[in-house]
């Protein structure tokens, strides 16, 4: 049985950016599909003896039952002075490779991990490049529970549409890792990401947006042409 091509794809991304840790690291590890094949890799070349001494930090529950999964032994920020390189996903990589992330609800972590990265691996494939963030993907704001509706309001009055995230087979809204409520903002365009990023964060209640801006260092994206995946470095 042949494999989909766009599952080999997501697995040669995830295969290219497992290649770039270096043995006696600290990785921060991402969350979502194609990070999923990243933390596999890693695990395979622990395994193989081709690499030695990892440490993983992951950044959502997803991340660590992966790791401990492939083997890859697990760390806290208390416990290092520095993250040698973090692999992740975006849902939207603009030109500038500025990001939005937070399809999986788990970017709060992912902000704080791949921030302090010393190279920050993106794995995308190319259905997630725009000219512009906003195009495709709703922005996800992490808020806490009691100010969800004047978190909305103020949303509203930047010029926002803001939903709140429900559960699929679950009743009611997504909570987060971190206990909290997700909203999802169509913004017609966003010109600004660091303005609106800071802006959004500065609305109290709000613990982090799914904007990501200055943070990326590589990306890495997958295609499929002809039938054939290949991976290519923005």
């Amino acid at each position: 049985m042949s494999e989909d091509p766009s599952t080999v794809m997501k697995q040669q991304v995830g295969k290219a950016a497992a290649a770039r840790v270096q043995s006696n690291s600290v990785v921060g590890l991402g969350t979502g599909s194609t990070t999923a094949y990243a933390i596999q890799y890693i695990g395979d070349r622990l395994q193989s003896g081709d690499l030695k001494n990892i440490r993983g930090i992951p950044t959502s529950f997803q991340a660590e039952v992966l790791a401990k999964k492939y083997g890859i032994p697990l760390t806290t920020l208390d416990a290092i002075d520095r993250i040698d390189i973090a692999i992740d996903g975006a849902d939207e990589v603009d030109p500038n490779l500025n990001l939005i992330k937070g399809g999986g609800a788990a970017h709060t972590r992912e902000k704080v991990v791949d921030s302090l990265a010393d190279q920050f691996v993106v794995v995308v494939d190319s259905g997630k490049l725009v000219d512009r963030l906003g195009s495709n993907f709703l922005l996800p704001v992490e808020v806490l529970p009691m100010a969800i509706v004047p978190v909305m309001r103020k949303i509203e009055q930047l010029g926002g549409k803001p939903e709140l995230r429900m559960g699929v087979k679950k009743a009611g809204p997504v909570i987060t890792d971190q206990g909290n409520m997700v909203i999802d903002v169509k913004f017609e365009s966003i010109s600004d990401p660091a303005n609106l990023e800071k802006t959004l964060n500065n609305i109290p209640g709000v613990l982090e947006n799914g904007l990501f801006v200055g943070v990326a260092d590589v990306v890495l994206v997958g295609e499929v042409k002809d039938g054939q995946p290949s991976v290519r470095q923005l």
